[in-house]
């Protein structure tokens, strides 16, 4: 549940210790990713002071709140994560984030701008009243070698389902997550799900169990296609 909730944010809180200012905590908004294994991506600038708070203590917190909508937030979910930010080079890395926020490509390769992975080491999960608890950061991740086979296919896999099978990422979108009609775009799968992207939306479908690897994606893609053609009624054409 809290991968899921992380998965389906596309922003976060993020608390810095404040450099000149004894260490007080900083909050600031980020765009967030996240990588196969579950691990926070950000991309961020050289001149924004959450950077060079992380330059000086790499300690950080991230707020992913998963209650927008609800009339009584503090029922909904939201995970609160501490780790540590590690610039990475990655090219993965920066491939996924901009997959995600396609309109931050514009400043990317501006020379200050880098990505930085956070190493989770606990996070705190708090899915409604008296649902609280604490998961160490090798029970929230998936272990690398669980997602390399699936990393080294997921852009087959995008492009594939962007290229040949547009109606069912519309179905997706529309029939199974309630979002209006229009150019819905795969842009990420992971263990857990994919991400889908119109011009600035967002949307995230969920898988009803982990896959690693391309055949495994495949069937449950169908899958989520059947169910999202009787929902409508539909028959396969």
């Amino acid at each position: 549940m809290a991968r899921r909730v992380m998965r389906s944010a596309d922003r976060a809180t993020l608390s810095t210790a404040q450099r000149d200012a004894g260490g007080w905590p900083y909050p600031s908004l980020v765009l967030a990713a996240l990588d196969l294994d579950g691990s926070p991506l950000l991309l961020i600038s050289d001149l924004a002071d959450h950077t060079a708070n992380i330059k000086a203590d790499p300690r950080v917190g991230l707020l992913f709140d998963g209650t927008q909508g609800l009339a009584e937030p503090l029922t909904g979910p939201r995970v609160s994560v501490l780790g540590r930010a590690e610039r990475s080079e990655d090219p993965r890395h920066r491939v996924r984030f901009l997959a995600r926020h396609e309109s931050a490509s514009f400043y990317a390769g501006f020379g200050d701008f880098s990505i930085y992975r956070i190493a989770v080491e606990r996070a705190h999960l708090v899915a409604g009243f008296g649902r609280i608890h604490w998961i160490a950061g090798e029970d929230l991740l998936f272990r690398l070698p669980d997602i390399e086979t699936l990393a080294l296919r997921e852009p087959d896999i995008v492009e594939h389902m962007n290229e040949d099978h547009a109606d069912a990422v519309a179905l997706y979108a529309t029939a199974l997550l309630g979002q209006g009609e229009g150019g819905w775009k795969l842009t990420g799968v992971d263990p857990d799900g994919c991400d889908l992207r119109l011009e600035g939306r967002t949307a995230r479908l969920a898988f009803d169990r982990p896959v690693f690897d391309a055949e495994s994606v495949r069937a449950e893609l169908v899958r989520l296609v059947k169910r999202a053609r009787d929902r409508r009624g539909e028959t396969p054409g």
